[in-house]
């Protein structure tokens, strides 16, 4: 695991509080999670509206953004994906919703890497059981339900 969040920014979680999240949500999956390496890395609110609106085609910053590796066939190591967090969006939320900032760190990692997974909450099946495994996770974590409402 990779991880390209610098530290020296205030809030940013610490690599190895990172690659504990990365791990659980790995781990909670039904079965065996595909080997492979995961890139967690931040980017300020400015690069995380570009990158939103290239690939989801909408305006302004996101919490968190999955990009699940497709890579050819070939002798390089296995790739799960990258997570792009960004740490304005999540510090924001995390106030007007009234979460622990850590927590809600936590959860944005679960649930990206989640996606790196091939979860998804498009159809209302698929967020009960994304967001059933994000509970599941986060408690595991010692963390809230981070669907509660405040």
């Amino acid at each position: 695991m990779v991880v390209q969040c610098p530290q020296d920014e205030e809030g940013i979680p610490e690599d190895p509080r990172i690659q504990e999240w990365v791990h659980a949500a790995l781990a909670a999956v039904p079965g065996e999670a595909p080997p492979g390496e995961v890139v967690v890395r931040a980017e300020d609110a400015e690069a995380m509206a570009e990158l939103n609106g290239s690939f989801r085609g909408k305006e302004g910053p996101t919490n968190v953004l999955s990009f699940p590796a497709d890579l050819p066939p070939g002798p390089w190591e296995p790739m799960l994906g990258d997570l792009v967090v960004c740490p304005q969006v999540v510090a924001r939320e995390a106030a007007e919703q009234g979460k622990p900032l850590q927590s809600h760190w936590a959860h944005m990692v679960v649930h990206g890497t989640l996606h790196l997974l091939g979860y998804d909450h498009m159809a209302p099946d698929e967020a009960e059981e994304m967001e059933a495994l994000e509970r599941e996770v986060m408690a595991q974590l010692g963390y809230g339900d981070p669907y509660a409402e405040e």
